[in-house]
């Protein structure tokens, strides 16, 4: 009999992360499943052999005690799937905005790292694959969006870093990038989301791009276009394209 995948996911009291705590849990993975919100938590896991972590992937500690609970309880994951974040709308000229986007900076980014560290050792004997989720908002500054498209930005070039730091030590680094998917993230956006997928395609597009070890995929296959030309278009038509565009709302992160 093969094995059950072991899989820790943040991210997982809702939206995406829940999506793919579902995803693999039917397909009998045993689940580590991290998020703020336990009520979601407790949703997600619905009849999965899952373990819950209420915490904040901004809380580096937390973060160590989660990791080395799942390694004791579990053990060494297949898969780690950093899939929380926060999006919201800011504005530099805003002063209350400025904690706004060290929340955004701190979850998308150091999120990223405060996930990841505490299971690189020990990964390094089971060839498991470390998948960081960016977005296609990280191509290119978007009004109104400054803290979240520089935190993807980073987030991508972090998760390159990571790969190559990781190479030739058995464990794979996967970016994805997704377009817009529809979560509560999402439905508050004030403008048309072209390729909108629901949070389950998502999910199994990206475990996908896991299980091939993909170094960074873009999905949908037509948001990836969308990507390609954005990054090359000249900064006057971009500029003239985009300067009056729709704005994400902004607020406090929740």
């Amino acid at each position: 009999m093969t094995p059950s995948l072991k899989i820790f996911i943040t991210g997982a009291s809702s939206g995406l992360g829940a999506a793919l705590a579902r995803h693999y849990g039917e397909s009998g993975a045993r689940l580590g499943l991290l998020g703020r919100r336990l009520g979601g938590l407790e949703a997600a896991a619905a009849g999965l052999d899952a373990r819950l972590y209420q915490t904040d992937v901004r809380d580096a500690d937390a973060m160590q005690a989660a990791a080395a609970a799942f390694l004791r309880d579990v053990g060494t994951p297949d898969i780690v799937i950093a899939a929380a974040g926060i999006s919201v709308g800011t504005l530099t000229e805003e002063a209350e905005d400025l904690a706004v986007f060290r929340a955004v900076m701190d979850a998308n980014v150091l999120g990223l790292a405060h996930t990841f560290q505490p299971f690189i050792d020990a990964m390094q004997s089971n060839g498991g694959v470390l998948c960081g989720i960016s977005s296609v908002a990280g191509v290119r500054g978007l009004p109104g969006g400054g803290a979240y498209s520089a935190s993807k930005a980073a987030a991508t070039v972090y998760l390159e870093a990571l790969r190559l730091e990781l190479k030739g030590r058995g464990v794979a680094v996967v970016t994805v990038a997704p377009g817009y998917i529809d979560t509560p993230m999402t439905q508050i956006n004030p403008y048309a989301m072209p390729f909108k997928m629901t949070a389950e395609v998502a999910a199994a597009k990206i475990a996908r791009c896991i299980a091939r070890r993909r170094a960074f995929t873009v999905i949908p296959w037509q948001m990836a276009w969308v990507a390609r030309l954005l990054k090359w278009l000249p900064i006057p038509v971009y500029d003239a394209v985009f300067e009056k565009a729709p704005r994400k709302p902004r607020g406090l992160p929740t």
